[in-house]
């Protein structure tokens, strides 16, 4: 499983600065991270987890290749897809769940185009997307994790997607990261 989609919101940033941290040099996964995010901000985030990350972190532009050993964020203001060409498409359609990017529709594009070669990670959050996503990326054959809601700041968007697809495991924190740092 080789394509790793992280979504979070409220209350999700220490948690992705710690999994980023934690990934070693030359991971051969690529991560795909759709956070909601102010859309009027466009500087300052990538940097901010650049700090902390061992691996590249960019913002993808349309029509850019995915390639492994990359974490890419979901430009602000822009939904993000993968498509079949393993190439990035970036939209400015009306939000989804009040968010753009929205974590359900990437979570879509990485089951349809991924399907059993995806891993979908849902974090804190103050709403429900992410849920009907972490639900594709299930019903695809992958393999789906939400961070237990107890250990969230925030948790209407883990409970949501608990509610909806019987998700592979519950974790904190750590054991996300052990089971990142274990994936084949």
């Amino acid at each position: 499983m080789g394509n790793i989609v992280i979504g979070g919101s409220a209350g999700s940033f220490q948690t992705v600065t710690a999994l980023l941290s934690s990934i070693p040099r030359n991971y051969p996964h690529t991560i795909f991270l759709c956070l909601h995010r102010l859309k009027n901000v466009r500087g300052g985030f990538v940097e901010a987890l650049s700090l902390k990350s061992n691996i590249p972190i960019c913002e993808p532009f349309d029509k850019d290749p995915v390639m492994r050993g990359i974490a890419y964020l979901a430009p602000a203001n822009y939904h993000m897809y993968v498509d079949a060409n393993n190439q990035f498409s970036l939209s400015t359609e009306e939000p989804v769940n009040h968010s753009r990017p929205s974590i359900d529709v990437t979570f879509f594009s990485i089951a349809k185009t991924f399907k059993t070669d995806s891993v979908g990670i849902l974090l804190s959050g103050a709403n429900k997307d992410g849920a009907l996503g972490l639900k594709a990326i299930k019903d695809a054959g992958g393999t789906v994790i939400v961070q237990s809601p107890d250990e969230c700041q925030v948790k209407t968007m883990t409970t949501a997607a608990i509610k909806t697809t019987e998700v592979d495991h519950i974790m904190v924190t750590n054991e996300i990261i052990d089971f990142l740092k274990n994936l084949k």
